[in-house]
This record gives C-alpha cells, structure tokens and sequence, in this order.
C-alpha cells in the first residue's frame, strides 16, 4: 500500500511561502519608502541620530535577509514537487485502488470496482449511474462472501452500449436473513498518467483522474 499524501503538504506550504514572500516584498518597499523620506526630511542642524540610523540599517538587513529565505525555501518546495512527480511516474502501468466508487470506462477498457461488506453477504444488487447521477443500469450480482468484483463494459441489461466516461457504482448487499449490509465500493484499474497540478499529484485511471492521496492500493506493474 502507497500513498502519497507528502504532496498535499508540499502544495500548502508552497501557498503560504508565496503569501509570506508578497508580505515580505510589501513590508521591504514600504520600508525603503519610510527611511527615504525621514532622511530626505531630517533637520540638517539636528540631523538623525547615527545609533537609530544603524538600527534601521539592520531592520533593512534582516528584511533583505528573509526575502532571500523566502526565495530559497520556493526553490526546494518546487524541486520537492517535482521529485514528487518523477517518483509517482513510477505508478505508470501498476494496478490501483482508489477510495472512490467513480471508474472510468473506455472504449478497450471497462470500469471496475471493488466491493465489500462487513459479513458475508448472499444477494448484491449493483447500481450503475452516470455523471449527471441518471441511474443507466442495474443488475443483479453473483456474491460469495463479504468482498467482490464487477467489471462493466457499458453494455446495459437491456443490451444498450453506454458511451465512454465516468459511472458510479452503489450496491445494496443483504445477508442470509435478508438484513442490508453497509458497503464500501472502490475503483481499479490500471495507472496510465501521472500530473503535477497545483503541488497535487493526479494520476489518470481508465481515463479517470484521482489525486495520488487516494490510492488506497498498488498492485504489481503490466
């Protein structure tokens, strides 16, 4: 099992090293703009205390000093992000879970999920929606014991061809005395694309993006 949850940490810290460097830029001109102006209007019989001048000098200092900090700090978090993306290509070709009940379907690859109940269940009934959550096909399934597999090819009960693209499955499991068992439905399917978005890492299964954090699951490689 593998995840890759160090990316969603990346992407915030990212976010707020952007913040703090505009922060830093505004306080850092804001700064030069005061001391211009004090030294441009200091009382040349009584000019500015040397001792506040030198204090004023190290505030600059140590402004420059954090802008520099804050740069350096946004260079590591993008070679971070992209160390990240080129360990996660390595997912290319593997098969994967996803904490997710949506699986894309294509043209040579049909959708599949997994499915599993708390006990051992003996009627499952699947139901298979679309993206706009228009129910397109339901099915009964054959179960033995509390896990199972289903794979669609987009061919419908009444033998129509659904279209490629995203399905979600629900299932409702009853046991032996016909009690209905929670579920947990996730998809598989096999990695073909690995994208670094916003400091996410997004990984394409079966035409279906997920963010690498929900991959709950990594199999062997094709």
């Amino acid at each position: 099992m593998t995840t890759v949850n160090n990316t969603t940490n990346t992407a915030a810290t990212n976010s707020t090293a952007t913040a703090n460097s505009t922060g830093l830029n505004a306080d850092f001109t804001m700064f030069l703009k005061l001391l211009t102006t004090q030294m441009q209007n200091q009382d040349p019989l009584s000019p500015m205390d040397t001792t506040q001048y030198t204090q004023q000098l190290v505030q600059y200092s140590q402004v420059e000093q954090s802008m520099s900090q804050t740069s350096t700090l946004k260079d590591i978090l993008s070679t971070l992000g992209t160390q990240n993306l080129t360990q996660a290509s390595s997912l290319i070709g593997h098969a994967v879970e996803a904490d997710s009940n949506i699986a894309g379907l294509t043209d040579a690859v049909p959708a599949q999920w997994n499915w599993t109940t708390p006990r051992d269940a003996t009627t499952v009934v699947a139901t298979i929606k679309d993206a706009s959550g228009k129910v397109v096909d339901t099915r009964t399934v054959a179960v033995t014991g509390s896990t199972g597999t289903l794979g669609w090819d987009g061919e419908t009960s009444s033998g129509r061809q659904m279209a490629a693209g995203k399905y979600s499955l629900s299932i409702q499991a009853l046991d032996s005395s016909g009690t209905e068992l929670t579920s947990s439905v996730r998809s598989i399917g096999t990695v073909s694309d690995v994208q670094l978005d916003n400091g996410k890492i997004l990984v394409t299964v079966n035409g279906n993006q997920f963010d690498a954090g929900q991959l709950t699951r990594i199999g062997s490689g094709a």
